[in-house]
């Protein structure tokens, strides 16, 4: 049985993310699950409802991955309630929205740490969101392992592979 990889795209980057989603899933052996979510509606739950039912039809075959905004969403709803799937989940150029970072509080993550077995994983050149994030970010989830790659930007490019062997 192959597993399906979800994939949980940014902040309007269901067209941008594509390439990367589309490349871990060929990496990892995995069938590709992205939802479409709103580039409009972008409140707390206007994503993280959706995120919510696409994790509970998730099976020990499946696996996540969390790009840039989704990965906000995704590490807040991980931790709103146990749940036996995913066993772990990768977290890509995750912003930091606590006062050390943008301060928007409807999206901060502040505890407690899910218990999913997490991965950061930043680019030093990202322009988008700063590596600084980083840090901030494995203070709050002081048992996830981080990895910054030197370069990549945003979108992680040319890091298909060195994505798909972290996660192994």
């Amino acid at each position: 049985m192959v597993g399906a990889l979800l994939f949980v795209h940014g902040a309007g980057g269901f067209v941008d993310d594509a390439e990367l989603a589309h490349g871990l899933a060929d990496a990892l052996g995995l069938d590709l699950r992205m939802p479409e979510l709103s580039d409009t509606a972008m409140g707390f739950e206007d994503w993280a409802e959706p995120v919510r039912r696409h994790l509970d039809q998730l099976g020990p075959e499946d696996s996540v991955i969390a790009h840039s905004f989704g990965a906000s969403i995704l590490v807040r709803v991980l931790a709103e309630r146990h749940r036996p799937w995913p066993v772990r989940a990768t977290l890509l150029a995750m912003p930091d929205w606590t006062p050390r970072g943008w301060d928007v509080a409807d999206y901060a993550f502040t505890g407690p740490e899910p218990e999913t077995d997490l991965a950061l994983l930043h680019c030093g050149d990202d322009d988008v969101v700063p590596v600084s994030h980083l840090a901030s970010n494995s203070t709050v989830l002081p048992s996830a392992r981080v990895i910054e790659f030197p370069t990549g930007g945003h979108q992680f490019d040319g890091m298909i592979d060195a994505i798909a062997a972290a996660w192994t």
